[in-house]
């Protein structure tokens, strides 16, 4: 194997194994090893590595994914214009519905939630800045996937697939679409339930001078409380005022 490919791979396991710390909320090098399946002496030399460097931690028996990636994700949020502009929004899509209010863009074929807020009746949901999402499952996911050229839609689902969440989720190729088409035309976006359990959310798209897709805003909430007319026409409405400031402050300010 050449040099940079030894490079190359030993990225990737780096990488792998912070995914794994995450995934397993913290693990020791026999753990990280069985789980991937790689030399428990291989795991322990990028675990050290990773230690050395300052993104993970050792605490007692186990590794921890580290701070250092909490201060490289805000670089990279703070530098995004449509974070300072869809802040606020959210903010006030919160307070006016009591709900949890969201934003959140795509990159690499998945939704990344960039900013949240809760109102004074949302509940707690495993959503937080940062946190990655397929994208056909939630009605931010959705609204975006409907604003995507089709051939980009195509190559999401080859990359990521239509994995049910729930049992309300689409997994059909050809029914996606056909929800995709819903999507542009009413020009906001549904997640009945289909992401998690009892949740229902409400998303409409934030798109560029140019008609490509920026981010999503959304609302959700439990099924109990986001029903009727405040599913239905309410919340879109003050979704699409909420987005045509965040569009006028991205072109303007």
């Amino acid at each position: 194997m050449a040099p940079e490919e030894n490079t190359i791979t030993a990225t990737r396991t780096s990488l792998r194994i912070v995914e794994a710390l995450k995934r397993l909320d913290g693990a020791g090098t026999t753990a990280v090893a069985n789980d991937l399946g790689i030399a428990k002496s291989t795991v322990h030399n990028h675990l050290q590595t990773l230690e050395d460097e300052g993104y993970i931690t050792n605490e007692g028996s186990a590794y921890h994914v580290g701070l250092r990636f909490l201060e490289l994700g805000e670089y990279k949020r703070n530098r995004m214009d449509i974070y300072e502009k869809a802040r606020p929004e959210v903010a006030s899509l919160a307070e006016k519905t009591g709900e949890m209010a969201n934003a959140a863009v795509e990159e690499h074929g998945e939704g990344v939630y960039i900013t949240r807020a809760e109102g004074s009746e949302a509940v707690s949901v495993d959503t937080y800045a940062g946190k990655r999402v397929n994208l056909h499952c939630t009605a931010l996911g959705k609204t975006i996937l409907a604003m995507l050229p089709e051939g980009r839609v195509d190559e999401i689902i080859d990359t990521h697939g239509l994995p049910a969440r729930t049992e309300n989720t689409i997994t059909d190729r050809a029914e996606l679409k056909a929800e995709l088409a819903d999507i542009r035309e009413r020009g906001h976006a549904y997640d009945r339930e289909e992401r998690l359990p009892g949740l229902r959310c409400v998303a409409a798209p934030v798109t560029s001078e140019d008609g490509d897709p920026v981010a999503a805003l959304s609302v959700s909430g439990p099924t109990s409380r986001i029903k009727g007319d405040l599913f239905h026409e309410e919340i879109p409405e003050m979704l699409q005022s909420a987005v045509n400031v965040v569009e006028i402050n991205l072109v303007y300010s």
